[in-house]
């Protein structure tokens, strides 16, 4: 076990020079392009051994910035910077009778850096249509950390890579800003984040969970979003054809 979570830590730092070459080259690029930034308010769910599912007990407050490149109408290339606390409790969501004897909890601080491909399925930015919204789906990759745990395995790296995916709403105000809603899981490669994972069943003392399923997180929320470019804004066709009457 030990050895199997130090190399994916060791794979998460690898790539993250990687990471930040990847967003240089996307920053030089994006200068003479359509670009956006823009910041949401959320939280973050977590979901393993201590709660399953979407429990409003279990989320926690988050908040997200971030830089959007785009790359044709229907494809965008966003980083962005996510953080926010991350919590889990046997006592106030347990999931069987086992859970209630572990009576275990967690109350930790997480960061995640991520780079994600946005696909929009319909054509909001083109001037024919008069869509002023989109769905969209993305997809990507993260790195993330943890801290305020004070007893854990010393064995496993408090950073980690994890692959986010999800789907979200887009909404134009006006031609400058819109608002966005979203919500995305991140996919991990451990378990540790309750700092519950395997044990000794031979020993009853309940201290453990199922090693073979690994933890998972989700970020929810509403965005925020200015563009540095004109985003079509269609005027109501029945305004038009009242003016020339």
């Amino acid at each position: 076990m030990k050895h199997n979570i130090l190399n994916i830590s060791g794979k998460a730092l690898l790539c993250f020079p990687v990471f930040v070459f990847i967003w240089l080259i996307v920053f030089n690029k994006a200068m003479a392009q359509e670009t956006e930034i823009g910041f949401g308010l959320g939280g973050f769910k977590y979901s393993g051994d201590l709660s399953r599912g979407i429990n409003l007990k279990s989320i926690k407050p988050a908040g997200t910035v971030f830089f959007r490149s785009n790359i044709s109408k229907a494809v965008s290339f966003r980083i962005a910077a996510t953080a926010g606390k991350l919590a889990g409790s046997d006592e106030k969501t347990p999931i069987d009778p086992f859970a209630e004897n572990r009576d275990h909890s967690f109350d930790i601080f997480l960061f995640e850096a991520s780079t994600v491909f946005e696909y929009h399925f319909l054509k909001w930015r083109d001037e024919s249509t008069l869509l002023r919204w989109t769905p969209y789906f993305f997809g990507g990759f993260a790195i993330f950390g943890v801290s305020g745990e004070s007893e854990k395995p010393e064995e496993y790296s408090n950073v980690q890579p994890a692959v986010p995916f999800g789907f979200g709403f887009k909404y134009v105000l006006n031609p400058k800003w819109y608002l966005g809603a979203e919500f995305g899981a991140r996919k991990t490669f451990f378990d540790y984040l309750d700092n519950v994972s395997s044990g000794d069943g031979t020993i009853k003392d309940y201290q453990y969970g199922n090693k073979f399923d690994n933890d998972l997180y989700y970020f929810m929320g509403v965005s925020l979003t200015y563009s540095f470019y004109t985003i079509p804004c269609p005027s109501s066709p029945y305004k038009k054809n009242y003016r020339r009457r």
